[in-house]
């Protein structure tokens, strides 16, 4: 029996990328890609209370905690591990490079590393002391390929794999099994039947292969800082879009926002005042795997960005977690226009989204979180866990009830050179700086949008 998650059509928040144009219709599956803009960049209100270094850290544990079905407290401890095993499990793959299938942080019964390794050579499991936790670490082998393995398989069967269905699949990387994952409309298991394609799909890579389906389509979801709300127009067009700000950034001379790059060009902003700040665009970059813009502010930006939905919260950013060193199971949390913010777990750490969401077919690159909420409007919002960035949130999918069923944001190692994160400096309790994030996602409103601050 062909191993099959069904779940309602993931619904992307995508942009035309280098033409700039929204598409409404997927092309080849009939699915309405609907532009959902979620940018955020830090815009600092006078009023917003900036939390001390120990506070956020331990905000997102409450957040999450009924999720990972731990206490508070239990869940603060798990993400203080999170981040204190980084540096273990980047050794761990340095050294398994050959072996490695995939690294899974796991948090029941307790807080452990599982590492998956091809081959059967038995690798002893073994604890590792963080800040006075044992933590342990079990190793599995037996795994049919390596990580590697299973993105090449998408880099080099994705166009063939999308030419024989009836709508272009998402395909992801799952490091907890070891599996391709793609991410298949009903209409395709209707008519070839899960076991079947499935083995197809496992012929065709030669790897192993997990069908998710999807009913619906994937769409693109006094001073200034990160996560605020952004409008604009686009030429020709009276809706106004609403997008919502990634982070600051800077090329060394200049300060701006990081954004959606299907947003308009041109976006404005409310200061404290309540006075609308245009921001003049500088550029958009929109293929493959990135999907960023770049609008410049006045003055000088502070590295901040908003975490709560009323925007009364801000968070100083002191460093960037790189996407090599993600794993299954880490806790992510993103604030969006639309949904205001959430934490969750990473899923799939190598997703190629589904449809021509990144001026064609994009790349896996992409990274996906198990919900719990995402709509049109959050894109480009930040992606974080405590003050470290992570990404900019580029699209998402909905069950039938409008649940949010994942979401995928882009790194911010995808950056445009020279556009680099403002940083302020880490606090000891801060932990380490790490490397660095992007955005995405447009949401058209039917009737002009409330400018509500």
């Amino acid at each position: 029996m062909a191993s099959v998650t069904f779940d309602p059509p993931p619904f992307l928040l995508c942009v035309s990328n280098g033409l700039r144009t929204a598409w409404s219709v997927f092309s080849r599956s009939g699915w309405g890609a609907l532009l959902l803009a979620l940018l955020l960049v830090s815009i600092s209100p006078a009023a917003a209370q900036v939390q001390s270094s120990v506070d956020p850290m331990a905000h997102d544990a409450a957040a999450v905690a009924e999720r990972l079905d731990l206490t508070p407290v239990e869940a603060l401890r798990h993400l203080r591990l999170q981040a204190a095993s980084v540096a273990e499990t980047d050794a761990i793959a340095d050294r398994y490079a050959d072996r490695l299938a995939g690294i899974a942080i796991e948090h029941r019964p307790d807080f452990r590393i599982i590492v998956r390794l091809t081959g059967t050579d038995p690798v002893p499991d073994r604890s590792v002391d963080l800040g006075g936790k044992r933590v342990a670490i079990v190793f599995q082998t037996g795994a049919a390929t390596t990580r590697t393995g299973l993105v090449q398989a998408i880099a080099s069967y994705q166009s063939t794999i999308r030419d024989s269905l009836l709508a272009p699949p998402g395909l992801g990387v799952d490091m907890r099994t070891g599996e391709l994952v793609a991410v298949v409309s009903r209409r395709d298991i209707e008519r070839e039947g899960a076991d079947a394609l499935r083995a197809r799909l496992a012929a065709l890579t030669r790897v192993p292969v997990r069908l998710r389906v999807v009913d619906q389509p994937v769409l693109d979801l006094g001073s200034i800082a990160g996560g605020t709300r952004m409008t604009g127009t686009r030429p020709g067009d009276a809706h106004r879009y609403l997008c919502t700000a990634g982070f600051a950034v800077t090329d060394g001379v200049r300060s701006a926002l990081a954004t959606a790059a299907h947003c308009p060009d041109t976006l404005t902003v409310r200061d404290p005042a309540g006075q609308n700040v245009d921001l003049p665009f500088v550029g958009q970059w929109g293929w493959g795997n990135q999907d960023v813009q770049i609008n410049l502010t006045p003055g000088t930006l502070t590295p901040e960005f908003f975490v709560d939905t009323a925007r009364t919260i801000s968070r100083p950013v002191t460093g960037a977690r790189g996407r090599a060193g993600l794993r299954a199971g880490d806790v992510v949390c993103h604030r969006g226009e639309r949904t205001g913010y959430s934490c969750s777990v990473i899923e799939l750490t190598d997703f190629a989204p589904a449809g021509d969401l990144c001026g064609g077919a994009c790349l896996p690159t992409w990274t996906t979180v198990a919900g719990p909420s995402c709509k049109g409007g959050d894109s480009g919002g930040p992606v974080f866990l405590g003050t470290t960035a992570y990404g900019l949130l580029k699209g998402g999918s909905y069950r039938a009830d409008g649940s949010c069923a994942f979401w995928f944001f882009m790194s911010t190692d995808y950056l445009p050179a020279p556009w680099r994160l403002l940083t302020a400096p880490a606090t000891p309790s801060g932990g380490p700086a790490l490397r660095g994030a992007t955005t995405d996602g447009l949401y058209r409103t039917r009737a002009a949008i409330d400018d509500r601050k």
